[in-house]
């Protein structure tokens, strides 16, 4: 039996994607995400910023890329990866985000501002093709 591996986060891309492509030509797109928690402490407000590295793969890599540029809020589905390597005889690890899904979310906060564009496992729909589709 498999362990529990699932991530779930949002935030606001740090730099926009890189969109690369391995030797047998599957998308590989990179980005980092900038999570913030608020809480009080001791009545003082205190603002806790988490930087994530994010890997998106294949067709939702490709399409997406042009999409996530920095600024952008996204909320991110995914599993943690942990890559380990040798640098100059020293071992390095470095844990990372892979995203299965992506959702961008519009900008204005969802007031109907924004681009309208929504993935969710390679479905993208816009705006405008929801509101064609509901029956009142």
């Amino acid at each position: 039996m498999s362990d529990l591996n699932k991530w779930l986060g949002s935030g606001r891309l740090t730099r926009d994607a890189e969109l690369t492509f391995t030797k047998n030509g599957t998308a590989l797109c990179k980005f980092g995400l900038c999570s913030n928690r608020v809480y009080t402490n001791s009545g003082q407000k205190v603002e806790e910023a988490t930087f994530v590295d994010v890997t998106l793969w294949g067709k939702q890599a490709e399409f997406l890329s042009e999409y996530l540029t920095k600024g952008n809020y996204i909320i991110v589905e995914g599993r943690l990866n942990l890559n380990v390597w040798e640098k100059d005889g020293a071992k390095r690890q470095k844990l990372e985000v892979i995203a299965d899904q992506i959702n961008l979310v519009p900008r204005g906060g969802g007031n109907g501002g924004g681009s309208g564009v929504k993935s969710s496992r390679n479905e993208n729909v816009e705006s405008s093709q929801i509101d064609d589709e509901v029956p009142f």
